[in-house]
């Protein structure tokens, strides 16, 4: 399988910027919703049809499957498409078993191209692609075999670094928390990078990592950050999608209760500012951004125009503009601000090799 990387699209892509919407949907039923799907785009309306298969976190997670949708509505609406089995749609999945059959009822529904989002979903989606040569399908997350099949990852290990830096920099008590979701080669890239970051700045900082084995699981997020804000943490980086949320909530609970304690969560995947907010104080340092709604939409245009990397390993990182960190800095000094932009720049010209596993 070839590995190549894009950057033009993808920052012309950029510049077009994202539409948040969530919603949900039961086993197998798509986000239609009649008047909500764009067409204001483009004058004509394309015959490209495109879906999306979630993971067990659904769309409204706050995390990349939310992220992927809004890639695909933006796609929607800048080409005309409408939203709904004969434009561009999702299909929710609710467990593990819904993967296979909502892959098949995008198929059946004639979609051009389907993602599967989330590394979960691979074996799913190679089974599926294996058995309809002429659809395209697009992993996210992992690397799948197969002609029809496009593998988008990205180096979270990079930005997780980036944000690895703030929080060294940030830390009073020297104890750092991450809670990954299940544990694998993708959530050890997040927690490799990380460390990296905190020990490049902090040497003295001790990082503590934990997995919660649930992508959905906030109960178990928020315990897991209640052990570790309680040990003394005060800085936790979360790679959990929905499990993350609970550990914002104990994040705010402990904020609410103590306003002048200092106590800091790290989103991933999109700006997660919003979940931060307590009052008037918000507990998100920062978040790792990983652009999925960007690779969404760049695919997405290249499998309409006929340009579909089939049997390709598309790698979205800080250079390609797919990894960053967030926007919203209100709670990072100038300071940290230019240590961060430091190491982005050593990153992008190969002087700093961020570790991708964890040793």
């Amino acid at each position: 399988m070839k590995k190549r990387k894009y950057g033009v699209a993808l920052s012309m892509i950029l510049a077009a910027g994202t539409v948040l919407a969530a919603c949900g949907s039961d086993e197998a039923d798509t986000g239609t919703d009649e008047g909500n799907g764009g067409g204001e785009g483009t004058e004509e309306t394309s015959d490209f049809k495109v879906a999306m298969v979630t993971d067990t976190g659904g769309v409204d997670d706050k995390s990349f499957n939310q992220s992927a949708w809004e890639g695909l509505q933006q796609f929607g609406s800048d080409n005309g498409l409408e939203e709904g089995t004969d434009g561009f749609t999702y299909f929710q999945s609710n467990n593990d078993a819904d993967y296979v059959t909502n892959m098949n009822t995008a198929v059946r529904n004639d979609f051009n191209l389907v993602f599967g989002v989330g590394f979960l979903l691979n074996q799913a989606l190679t089974e599926v692609a294996s058995q309809n040569p002429e659809t395209n399908f697009a992993l996210i997350d992992d690397v799948s075999e197969g002609d029809n099949v496009a593998s988008i990852t990205f180096k979270e290990h990079e930005g997780s670094f980036l944000v690895g830096v703030a929080a060294g920099l940030t830390t009073e008590s020297d104890q750092i928390g991450f809670v990954g979701g299940v544990e694998s080669d993708l959530i050890n890239k997040f927690a490799a990078g990380f460390q990296a970051g905190v020990e490049a700045v902090n040497p003295d900082a001790e990082v503590q990592i934990e997995f919660a084995g649930d992508f959905n699981d906030a109960a178990r997020g928020q315990q897991i950050a209640a052990s570790m804000y309680g040990s003394g943490t005060d800085v936790i980086y979360h790679a959990a999608g929905g499990t993350g949320n609970g550990v914002f909530t104990e994040a705010k609970n402990l904020k609410q209760q103590d306003p002048d304690r200092q106590v800091w969560v790290i989103g991933v995947d999109r700006d997660q500012w919003d979940e931060g907010q307590v009052g008037e104080d918000n507990v998100t340092l920062t978040s790792m951004v990983k652009r999925v709604d960007v690779a969404v939409q760049d695919i997405s245009t290249r499998a309409m125009e006929g340009d579909f990397p089939g049997g390709e390993i598309i790698e979205y990182g800080i250079q390609e503009e797919g990894i960053a960190i967030a926007e919203s800095q209100d709670n990072l000094s100038q300071e940290i601000l230019d240590e961060i932009a430091n190491y982005r720049e050593q990153i992008v010209a190969g002087e700093i090799e961020v570790p991708s596993t964890l040793e």
